[in-house]
């Protein structure tokens, strides 16, 4: 198992949501006396160009986030989960239906769309957890039809089918446990996917808006002065890069498993 990547997340999720019981620096407090000032003692990962301390600022941009990764990678696997499952089992004008579709979303690359949405819309979490998970869906569909014409090809879905069981009982009791290992994996990944999408949206300014931030937020307001503070960019980017590097290897952690069990099988 990825322990280090485990440790890596629950770190990051208590130091998000936790941290501030532990560390009582207000994230919003301007002070004009502490402009740019380096890692120290009195500010542990150092100020940003209004005096905001950082470390307070990532604890509080974590919550956005996170909140924003989880909740759109559920929403878009959850998504990917029902159009494919129904692709591949129902087939016909449904399958057809569904390619249709699939191929809409993909003519468009998907941060351009994510550009073109946010554009027309004042950013906040939860819009951008509708949108990004509108636009991240199609590569877990695809995924699970592929998987859901595998099952459907097998003789007991078959014979449930000729016995008229109910579609319903037969998607939930037949295809859901073996189609769950691809949604989390799908899900694992895609968190990921999100927070690197609301990082690069917030970076260009069309992500979350003051008061509200993020770490994509705080890693923009460090562009200017990267060349005198180079700490105010930093320790956002690490952040996004290791919740991103350890999802990845729990995602590939998950996707081993998956492989064995179908090699067993």
């Amino acid at each position: 198992m990825p322990i280090i990547s485990i440790l890596i997340l629950g770190f990051v999720f208590v130091f998000s949501f936790f941290g501030n019981y532990f560390y009582g620096v207000d994230a919003y407090t301007l002070d004009s006396n502490s402009i740019l000032l380096k890692p120290s003692l009195q500010h542990y990962l150092g100020t940003d160009r209004l005096g905001r301390d950082i470390l307070a600022r990532l604890m509080e941009g974590g919550k956005v986030s996170l909140t924003i990764g989880v909740g759109s990678a559920f929403i878009a696997s959850f998504i990917g989960l029902v159009f494919g499952s129904m692709a591949g089992y129902f087939r016909g004008i449904v399958d057809k239906s569904f390619i249709v579709l699939v191929d809409l979303f993909l003519t468009f690359p998907t941060f351009f769309l994510l550009l073109a949405l946010v554009s027309y819309v004042n950013a906040s979490a939860l819009v951008l957890i509708v949108i990004i998970s509108v636009t991240g869906w199609m590569t877990t569909a695809r995924l699970i039809r592929t998987e859901s014409f595998k099952i459907t090809s097998q003789p007991y879905i078959k014979i449930l089918n000729i016995a008229k069981v109910s579609k319903i009982k037969i998607l939930f009791k037949y295809y859901a446990p073996i189609l769950a290992p691809i949604y989390f994996v799908s899900f694992t990944f895609g968190v990921g996917g999100a927070i690197l999408a609301e990082s690069g949206l917030s970076f260009l300014g069309l992500g979350i808006v003051a008061p509200q931030m993020s770490w994509g937020t705080v890693l923009s307001a460090g562009k200017d002065v990267v060349e005198i503070a180079w700490w105010v960019s930093f320790f956002p980017g690490l952040l996004i890069f290791l919740v991103t590097f350890s999802l990845i290897n729990i995602s590939n952690y998950l996707q081993q498993l998956t492989n064995q069990k179908q090699v067993q099988n």
